[in-house]
């Protein structure tokens, strides 16, 4: 599989497929997507793991929203502050969050990551698209 990323490729999101909370924000994200911009693949995919490869990133790397965009991989609260940034409405003010040292975000993030199962659950399965958006999940 050819993991390599063309310039004009869209920006993609890798989530953890089995956890209530990344799979609400995939959906808050598409929501407030209004250019439609953002594609997503879970972290378990086939897709997902060549991607981790790719990047260099631990395969069992599943406590981290990744954004790949431009060729670069982003990841825990640099990957969730890129995102606000391009999504509608008052959402990219917490750009503003960029200020705060990485290690300080990425300590809440880790936080947050290392507790979600038991904050929000999780399922036996990965989100299931709707026709409508099925173009924009990869496998």
């Amino acid at each position: 599989m050819d993991t390599s990323e063309p310039k004009n490729s869209p920006p993609v999101i890798l989530f953890d497929g089995v956890c209530n909370l990344c799979n609400q924000s995939v959906q808050f994200i598409i929501r407030h997507d209004r250019r439609a911009q953002f594609h997503f693949a879970a972290l378990q995919s086939s897709f997902g793991m060549a991607q981790l490869l790719h990047f260099g990133i631990a395969p069992g790397m599943l406590n981290s929203v990744i954004l790949i965009r431009h060729g670069k991989a982003y990841q825990k609260s640099n990957a969730a502050l890129e995102i606000a940034k391009d999504l509608s409405g008052l959402w990219p003010a917490l750009y503003i969050f960029k200020i705060v040292p990485r290690f300080i975000r990425d300590g809440v993030y880790d936080w947050i990551a290392r507790n979600r199962y038991r904050l929000f659950g999780r399922r036996d399965e990965c989100i299931i698209p709707t026709p409508e958006l099925k173009s924009r999940f990869l496998i």
